[in-house]
């Protein structure tokens, strides 16, 4: 049987498709690119922006061209159940709450699932999946319902086959990282977690995902300065404006997530700072969006991650007045991308005189090979005969179109 699976969205929709595949696999199912005619194959939806549930539908659509049976999953398809069942060639609709259970149709047997396959060089792992947050522009805690963590044994045990399976960095990932063990029977925490890992794995790297600025206290700054853990941090900030962060129902002021990364920098050299930030939500005048332009100017951030507002069906934002205009949403877009082009740039060339730690990914252009560093850089190396997924150490040359180009030192 020939099997694809086409996943969209978030590291947490590319970690259950892992699962997925690699399951399928240990079981005898070929795991194919959609050209190869599959037999069946699995859409891993998203619904985090309107353009998501355009591209999910384009891709379930795809799928059906190509003719094959189609199995679809994920945000959108849960939240959209009735649409996606009435589109041509969808065999099978998997509730997001039993996405594994995908395997067990398709074996027609239940299968001890398997962590330990990615595609990836830098596998991401799932250990906690929905949110008790209830941001007002946020469809996701509708889509994935409340915080649920995976038992630490099970994540351990999961560490262990990833790091026997050859692999030298593993990225913890979640819906809402910082609720992890608030809901097990033995309550735990996100640090308590990320010590456990160290303890009993030697895997080389150890990324963390994204975090709220709240949950990152001095405990979890000081475990960041272990070699292990990546020096990379994302903290999501969405707005720069009081009255913004007020209406989107954020749970920190502009004073506080400002202390916290100043007292990051501070402790843990040389990482890097990224966060998120969104364009246009209700109610952002000129005046709130220079409040968030200054703001993001004086913090130094080595990226940003920037979205314009989406409307989302039955959340608080969808129904609130002031919409903003979409020109003036791309104008505001283009001075924060050269604004993010910028940072990104002066944190680029910071690196220079360093050496840095790099994760071989892919071959690129030429003979030239990618990976990503510790501190979340790409950088464009000679090509090698080292396996993908290596771990190897650069020296940077120059700066070439926002990624570093080096030498592997012997």
């Amino acid at each position: 049987m020939k099997v694809s699976v086409l996943t969209l969205g978030c590291r947490v929709n590319q970690a259950e498709s892992s699962v997925i595949e690699g399951t399928l696999k240990a079981n005898g199912v070929s795991i194919v690119d959609l050209k190869e005619n599959p037999d069946i194959c699995v859409v891993n939806t998203c619904s985090v922006t309107a353009k998501s549930d355009y591209n999910s539908r384009q891709l379930i659509r795809r799928a059906a061209k190509a003719g094959a049976k189609v199995f679809v999953t994920g945000c959108y398809s849960h939240l959209r159940q009735d649409d996606v069942r009435k589109m041509p060639g969808v065999t099978e609709l998997v509730d997001n709450t039993r996405k594994y259970d995908i395997v067990n149709v398709i074996t027609g047997h239940k299968d001890h699932l398997v962590f330990s396959h990615h595609n990836r060089s830098r596998p991401h792992l799932k250990v906690q999946d929905g949110c008790n947050f209830r941001c007002s522009y946020c469809i996701v805690p509708l889509a994935r319902g409340s915080s649920k963590s995976v038992p630490l044994h099970e994540i351990l045990e999961r560490v262990q086959s990833i790091e026997a399976a050859g692999y030298n960095e593993v990225v913890i990932t979640g819906v809402h990282l910082g609720s992890y063990g608030q809901d097990l029977p033995e309550k735990s925490s996100f640090t308590h977690l990320i010590k456990n890992i160290l303890q009993v794995s030697r895997i080389k790297r150890i990324r963390l995902s994204s975090l709220e600025i709240n949950e990152v206290d001095d405990e979890l700054i000081e475990l960041l300065q272990d070699m292990r853990l990546c020096r990379h941090i994302h903290l999501p900030l969405q707005s720069g404006s009081e009255k913004i962060l007020s209406l989107m129902k954020r749970n920190y002021n502009l004073s506080s997530f400002s202390a916290k990364v100043n007292k990051i920098l501070s402790r843990v050299a040389n990482i890097a700072v990224g966060s998120d930030i969104i364009v246009g939500f209700p109610g952002e005048g000129d005046g709130e969006f220079k409040s968030t332009y200054a703001f993001l100017e004086s913090i130094p951030f080595s990226y940003l991650h920037i979205f314009p507002y989406s409307d989302r069906p039955d959340t608080i934002a969808s129904k609130m007045k002031d919409k903003v205009q979409s020109d003036v949403i791309r104008k505001r877009l283009e001075l924060l991308k050269k604004l993010n082009s910028d940072k990104k740039s002066s944190y680029l060339k910071n690196q220079l005189d360093r050496v840095l730690d790099v994760i071989i990914e892919e071959k690129g252009k030429g003979n030239a090979t990618t990976g990503t560093s510790g501190n979340y850089i790409k950088v464009l190396m000679p090509h090698i005969n080292a396996r993908k997924g290596s771990l190897v150490f650069v020296r940077p040359l120059r700066l070439l179109d926002n990624v570093i180009e080096g030498t592997i030192i012997p």
